[in-house]
């Protein structure tokens, strides 16, 4: 008897789970599949996580090893707070830990993360520094909180490593104060914000200034 009541009750959290997340499922699959078109997490590069609820923590995200521009909102996992699938087919991304240690830090109801061209290769180019400061541009008005052009951001930068629990430790000091984002040197750029489409606007404002930056580089370097 207890046993068949636990099994009911597993079945009713599941479809609760699967209920309220139809909707972040077809939207996270579409904004997954506008990154992948802008070239913005090519290969199988890149992890995308959308906050299904904070107690208990549940992410809903694409499976490790898949093309996220192929991903079908029926696909996407559900993972815990300690990394397991409560939901889909496969296995969470080795960066799930990361997304959970951002969500817990910022309370961000998404994670975004990208591996696009300026992204890596400015992280790399400014990893001595710790960071990359950009002031004076129009669309820094694109990041929460901020209302004019005369001001100026520092996107962290911390090394990389194949540990979460190290990349996790270095960013941990950063989060509350970072404009909704961090890079991984030569690996590529972390972004949220409040829900989906806010952490998305996050992205697209960052990397839109990541590709400024590196252009004004270019063009520095052939004057």
């Amino acid at each position: 008897m207890q046993r068949n009541l636990f099994f009911l009750y597993r079945r009713c959290r599941d479809l609760r789970t699967v209920n309220a997340s139809r909707t972040q499922r077809d939207c996270l699959a579409e904004v997954m599949q506008g990154i992948h078109k802008r070239g913005w997490c090519d290969g199988t590069g890149g992890n995308f996580s959308v906050v299904l609820q904070h107690q208990p923590l549940q992410l809903l995200m694409a499976p490790s090893g898949v093309d996220k521009g192929q991903v079908r909102a029926d696909q996407l996992i559900v993972v815990d707070q300690i990394c397991n699938v409560l939901q889909g087919e496969g296995k969470a991304s080795a960066e799930t830990s990361l997304h959970l240690r951002i969500v817990e830090a910022t309370q961000a109801g998404a994670v975004l993360h990208t591996h696009s061209v300026a992204g890596t290769v400015l992280s790399r180019h400014y990893e001595g520094k710790r960071g990359i400061l950009l002031e004076g541009w129009e669309m820094l008005k694109g990041l929460v909180g901020i209302k004019t052009h005369a001001t100026s951001i520092n996107i962290p930068i911390i090394s990389n490593s194949q540990s979460m629990q190290e990349l996790g430790d270095a960013i941990a000091p950063s989060l509350k104060s970072a404009p909704c984002g961090f890079l991984v040197a030569g690996h590529g750029l972390y972004a949220w914000g409040a829900d989906l489409e806010a952490s998305k606007q996050h992205l697209e404002i960052l990397e839109f200034l990541l590709k400024v930056k590196l252009t004004q580089m270019q063009i520095a370097h052939q004057s």
